[in-house]
C-alpha cells in the first residue's frame, strides 16, 4: 500500500524532473509536506479541508508567521493538484482553506542620488576595486538576482551585444541586457580576471567553486560602508532599485517583469505601490492642498 511519504517523494520528483525545481525550492517544499503528513492520522489522499485547517491551527499555536503559513498552506495545495492530475483524488481540499493574511512590507530601495554615489568607486588597478565595480553593476545595472550573479561563467556574457544569459529560478533561462556602465566594468573585470577562459566562473572562489553568496553579500556591505556611510546594504535592495526606478522611467510593468524573470506579474506588481508611494511624497511636499495633513503610511 502507497503511504504518505511514498506520494510525497513522487511529487517532489516530479517537481524535480518536470518542472525542474531548484534543490533549495524542493528541500522546502520537502519540509513544509513532512510537517503536514506528520500530523495526518490517516492517508493523505482521505484527508478533507477539516484536517487542512487543523494543520493551519497548528502552525498557529507554534507560532509560525502569517507569511510561513501561507507558504506551507501553498506546497499543500500543489501537492493536492498533483494527486487530482493523477487522479488520485477527486477534489482539491487545499483550495476550500484560506491562509492567514501576511502583511507585505514594501521593499527599502536606494534612491537614485545613493545609487550614483555607491557606484562612483574611485579609478582604481586594485583587482578588489574592479571585481566590486563589476558585481555592484550586475546588481543595480540589470537587477540579477544574488544566485543568479552567483552561478554565471564568463560564456555568459555577450559584451559586444550588451546581454548576460542567466539561469533563473525554475531553471529558465533569459537574456537580460548590459548598460554601458556595466559592460564597461565587466570588461575591465576579466582583463584582470584569474582565470579568462569561457567556462569559468566570472566571479570565482576557492578551488573551482564560484565566489560565495556569503562573500557577495560582505563585499557589498564594505562598500556600502566606504561609499554611503552606512552597511545596511544588500543585493536584494540593489534588485530592488533597479526595478522601482525602470518603472518609474519607463512605466511598462511587463517589461520590468520580464528583466527581473518574474513567472507572475502579481509579483512585480509590488514595484507599482513603491512608484505611488514616491509620487504620493513629492505631491505633499509640493501641492498646497497637501501641506499640514496627515503623513501617508
Amino acid at each position: 500500500m502507497i503511504t504518505n511519504s511514498d506520494l510525497v517523494e513522487e511529487f517532489l520528483s516530479h517537481l524535480q524532473h518536470s518542472k525542474r525545481y531548484s534543490a533549495h525550492t524542493l528541500q522546502a517544499y520537502k519540509r513544509d509536506l513532512q510537517r503536514y503528513i506528520a500530523g495526518l492520522e490517516q492517508v493523505c489522499a482521505e484527508a478533507d479541508a477539516k484536517d487542512i485547517q487543523k494543520f493551519i491551527s497548528r502552525l498557529h499555536h507554534k507560532q509560525l508567521t502569517a507569511k510561513s503559513i501561507q507558504r506551507n498552506l501553498s506546497a499543500v495545495r500543489s501537492f493536492y493538484e498533483y494527486l487530482l492530475k493523477r487522479k488520485i483524488i477527486s477534489v482539491n481540499p487545499a483550495r476550500l482553506v484560506s491562509a492567514p493574511k501576511a502583511k507585505r512590507n514594501l521593499p527599502k530601495v536606494l534612491d537614485a542620488d545613493k545609487a550614483s554615489q555607491l557606484l562612483d568607486l574611485a579609478d582604481s588597478n586594485d583587482d578588489r576595486t574592479i571585481s566590486d565595480q563589476a558585481i555592484l553593476e550586475l546588481f543595480y545595472g540589470s537587477g540579477l538576482r544574488l544566485s543568479e550573479v552567483v552561478n554565471l561563467r564568463i560564456a555568459d556574457l555577450d559584451l559586444n551585444q550588451g546581454f548576460v544569459n542567466v539561469l533563473g529560478k525554475g531553471n529558465k533561462r533569459r537574456l537580460v541586457p548590459l548598460g554601458r556602465h556595466c559592460v564597461k566594468a565587466l570588461k575591465r573585470w576579466l582583463n584582470v580576471h584569474p582565470n579568462p577562459l569561457a567556462d569559468s566562473w566570472l566571479l570565482p572562489g576557492r578551488g573551482t567553486k564560484p565566489l560565495s553568496p556569503r562573500t557577495i553579500q560582505s563585499r557589498i556591505k564594505r562598500v556600502a560602508q566606504r561609499q554611503l556611510g552606512e552597511d545596511s546594504l544588500h543585493p536584494h535592495m540593489l534588485r530592488h532599485s533597479f526595478a522601482t526606478h525602470m518603472l518609474e522611467s519607463s512605466g511598462d510593468l511587463r517589461a520590468v517583469q520580464e528583466l527581473l524573470g518574474h513567472a507572475d506579474i502579481a509579483t512585480t506588481q509590488i514595484y507599482t505601490h513603491l512608484d505611488f508611494q514616491h509620487l504620493a511624497k513629492v505631491y505633499d511636499n509640493a501641492h498646497p492642498r497637501a501641506r499640514n495633513t496627515e503623513p501617508r503610511e
